[in-house]
């Protein structure tokens, strides 16, 4: 299922892995409609195989736990959003 209004979307990286150097991922982006993108290397064949649900126009992507922390702390700090 596509997610209304989801073309187009200005994006704000609010975390990045530190280890990945200056280009690359993973990362995590904020939308302008407050959504999260995640940017990561694509899982392979066998691990995609191992998703449940997964529609047209859907993919999965690595990312570490420390790159999800990171993003929730700076998503959740003050002056990092417009509110």
């Amino acid at each position: 299922m596509a997610i209304k209004g989801a073309a187009g979307m200005k994006l704000q990286m609010i975390y990045k892995d530190d280890e990945s150097g200056g280009e690359g991922c993973p990362s995590v982006y904020l939308a302008d409609n407050g959504e999260f993108v995640v940017q990561g290397p694509q899982v392979d064949e066998a691990t995609a195989g191992e998703l449940r649900n997964v529609l047209p126009g859907e993919t999965a992507v690595r990312i570490s736990a420390e790159v999800i922390l990171g993003a929730v702390r700076r998503f959740t700090a003050p002056d990092t959003r417009e509110h």
